[in-house]
This record gives structure tokens, C-alpha cells and sequence, in this order.
């Protein structure tokens, strides 16, 4: 069984109150990015759907898409869709293998998976700060920031999911910030407060949160008195398998030499 390590109760409650607002500048990027690539993909989607707790960012981005939320069981048929589009919901994920596998088998053969999650340099400078200050201030460390993968292992679930031509890569997108408190009201108002089921459910002391201003200032300054924050977005694609994909040849059935084509002598390494 898997084990839990988000609260479901208090991340849904935090996804509805950032629900009404606009759509942030960043999932507005992430939308564009995906959809950016997906302009480069020579293939026509007649079934596509967008896994997303933020459907306002993703209503009429997609002609024809159904999108609905990241829940642990998602609600897509077995091969029914040629395009699935995962967003801004892996990093949460109690089981995101779990949820990779769903996706792949909703996709029908030679179908396409495409995801964008923050990775494990997101609010690197944050966690960093919150932890010092909650040591000088009680002692001792709480999980206040949720913990992100890293591109490797990402890239090594999508081959676990059983993906064709997995592929991963990131971007580090760098921000800045009038002050702590205005990264924090951003990140109220996009729903990525602290929804970890191990968090201290007490009510933070006022010191904690000037200690980390003050911390953040000194370490992670920007021009003009601002605070740099980190974020990277990994994307993820993936092909669901199909007969008609390009195949590796095996070892040894190669029918040209290397020295050739590079118009070179080949020496043998016995001979140096």
C-alpha cells in the first residue's frame, strides 16, 4: 500500500480557494510550453485529455479535450484517447508511477503522453530558509515545503510506466519577489501551500517567518531589494507502445562501419 505523505482533505481545500482567481502567470507558461510542443509533434489529436486539478487554465486550450483532476484513480478508460496530457499534479502524488501507468493505458497505440511538474530545484532558496529559521527559532525542523522528484528518477518512472521513447528534460524558470510574504501570497493564491500530511499543525510563531525574511534577504538577494525564487518545471513525454515505432537494431546487426562514414582508417586497438 502507499504510503501517504499528502493530506488530500487540506490539498483540495487549497486547490478550491485558488480556484476563483486568474489564471497565475506560471500555469499560464506551463500551458503554453506544453502546447508549444505539441505543435511540434507531426500527428493530428481526435481524443486528447488534460489530467489537471486547474481546469480554468486548460477550459478551450485544447480543441475537443476533456479535462479532469489528478485523483488517485483517474477516470480514463483504457485506450481511449490518442493525447494525454499530464499538469501541474505529479509533484503531489502519493503514487506518480500509479499515475503514469494510468495514463499510458488510457492511451491507445502510438498515442502521446505529455507532462510539465515542478522538480527538485523548486523553492530550493525557500525550504532552505524555513529550515535554518525553524532551527534558530524552535529547535528543530516540521516538512513545510513538499518534497519534488528529481529529473532522473521522473525519467526512469516513465520507462517503468512502460513508455516508448521516454523522454525528460527541465527548465529553471527564475523569479524574483518583493518580499516573502508577496512569494507566499502567490503561492496561497495557486493553491501550493503546505498540504503534507506530517506538517506541524500549529499555528506558526510571528518570529519564524522574520527570521526566514531576514534570511532570504542576506542569501538569496535580487536587484532593487527583491528575493530570488528558483523554480524548474520538468516535462515529461512518452509514446504509448505500438508495432509501428521505430525499433533499436540489435547489437551487432549493424551493415555500415563507423570509420567509414567518417571517411577515417580504422586501426586496431591491439596495434597502438
Amino acid at each position: 500500500m502507499t504510503q501517504r505523505l499528502t493530506d488530500l482533505s487540506a490539498l483540495e481545500a487549497h486547490r478550491k480557494r485558488a480556484s476563483p482567481g486568474p489564471v497565475s502567470d506560471l500555469h499560464r507558461t506551463v500551458r503554453n510550453e506544453l502546447i508549444e510542443r505539441l505543435s511540434g509533434v507531426n500527428k493530428s489529436f481526435r481524443s486528447p485529455v488534460v489530467v489537471t486539478p486547474f481546469a480554468g487554465v486548460w477550459n478551450g486550450a485544447l480543441d475537443g479535450a476533456q479535462v479532469g483532476p489528478p485523483t488517485d484513480v483517474l477516470a480514463l478508460g483504457a485506450g481511449r484517447h490518442d493525447l494525454v496530457v499530464h499538469a501541474f499534479a505529479l509533484h503531489w502524488a502519493d503514487d506518480p508511477l500509479g499515475q503514469l501507468i494510468q495514463c499510458r493505458r488510457a492511451l491507445r497505440p502510438d498515442g502521446l503522453f505529455l507532462a510539465a511538474t515542478p522538480g527538485g530545484r523548486t523553492l530550493t532558496e525557500l525550504r532552505g530558509v524555513l529550515a535554518e529559521a525553524e532551527t534558530q527559532i524552535r529547535g528543530g525542523l516540521s516538512p513545510r515545503v513538499a518534497p519534488m522528484a528529481e529529473i532522473r528518477d521522473l525519467g526512469a518512472l516513465l520507462q517503468r510506466a512502460g513508455f516508448a521513447m521516454p523522454v525528460a528534460d527541465a527548465e529553471a524558470i527564475n523569479l524574483t519577489y518583493g518580499s516573502l510574504g508577496d512569494l507566499m501570497r502567490d503561492l496561497r493564491a495557486v493553491g501550493e501551500t503546505n498540504a503534507l500530511r506530517d506538517r506541524d499543525r500549529r499555528p506558526p510563531p510571528r518570529a519564524l517567518f522574520e527570521t526566514a525574511e531576514r534570511l532570504y534577504a542576506e542569501r538569496f538577494p535580487a536587484p532593487d531589494g527583491r528575493i530570488q525564487v528558483t523554480v524548474e518545471m520538468i516535462y515529461l513525454a512518452g509514446w504509448a507502445p505500438s508495432p509501428e515505432q521505430p525499433k533499436a537494431l540489435r547489437p551487432g546487426s549493424a551493415t555500415a562501419r563507423l570509420a567509414d562514414a567518417l571517411g577515417t582508417t580504422e586501426q586496431d586497438p591491439g596495434s597502438s
